[in-house]
């Protein structure tokens, strides 16, 4: 079983004390991913097998984002490793943001299956 072609629904929780949350949507279709949200996009690629999936993706602000996060106006890098199944995925992931790394943890639900 691979992963499902579709629209995912994206939420990620900051790990190692981080007070932040985000929600957004991702497509993944054949080893691709692409979404955002109201302050980020991200692009980004994965291959999967057997219920396991790792990949790499890189996220970039298109609004400004208020406060004072680590991540503001930087380009991230991530990569993950997780598991999925018929109806979604889940990773953890570090992301460099500048000099500054941090960790968190996703959960993709699927809303529409292409």
């Amino acid at each position: 079983m691979m992963i499902r072609n579709g629209l995912y629904l994206a939420e990620t929780r900051f790990l190692d004390g981080v007070e932040a949350y985000n929600r957004h949507v991702m497509v993944l279709r054949d080893g691709t991913m692409r979404g955002g949200g109201g302050y980020y996009y991200t692009v980004g690629s994965y291959t999967c097998s057997d219920g396991k999936w790792k990949g790499e993706m890189t996220s970039r602000e298109h609004s400004p984002i208020s406060g004072t996060y680590p991540w503001a106006r930087k380009t991230i890098t991530i990569g993950f490793t997780g598991t999925y199944s018929d109806d979604g995925a889940e990773f953890e992931a570090t992301a460099l943001a500048g000099k500054q790394s941090f960790r968190f943890k996703s959960v993709y639900r699927l809303l529409f299956a292409d």
